[in-house]
């Protein structure tokens, strides 16, 4: 099903997530999943200033490139992979970016739905 629906319904899905690397919108616009998704987040919580101070700005810039923000599975991922990846897929186009990100929130729905069961 997921792979049938088109772009306003994936950028939908992904207003439902946190920046990686925001940690405080975690407390604020997500309050409900917070929790889960300051779990999948944990990699980013260890990160030193100067890998936060770089995902923070990858993350404005890409937000600005794409007009959405940046969806990764986080789940057993560090700070330093998070932003290697973001590091590579800002130079993306955004039809590709579009593609990446949908199949990465797909990554994330699986996990939590075998979470509830």
């Amino acid at each position: 099903i997921w792979d049938s629906l088109g772009e306003s319904d994936y950028l939908a899905a992904f207003e439902g997530h946190p920046q990686i690397g925001d940690l405080s919108t975690l407390s604020k616009k997500y309050a409900a999943t917070a929790q889960k998704a300051g779990h999948e987040q944990s990699g980013m919580s260890k990160a030193n200033e100067t890998v936060l101070t770089k995902m923070i700005a990858l993350n404005k810039e890409y937000l600005n490139k794409f007009g959405f923000i940046f969806i990764v599975c986080a789940t057993g991922k560090t700070a330093d992979q998070m932003l290697e990846l973001i590091e590579q897929r800002i130079h993306n186009t955004r039809s590709t970016e579009l593609n990446i990100a949908a199949s990465e929130q797909a990554k994330i729905t699986k996990i939590r739905l075998e979470s509830l069961l």
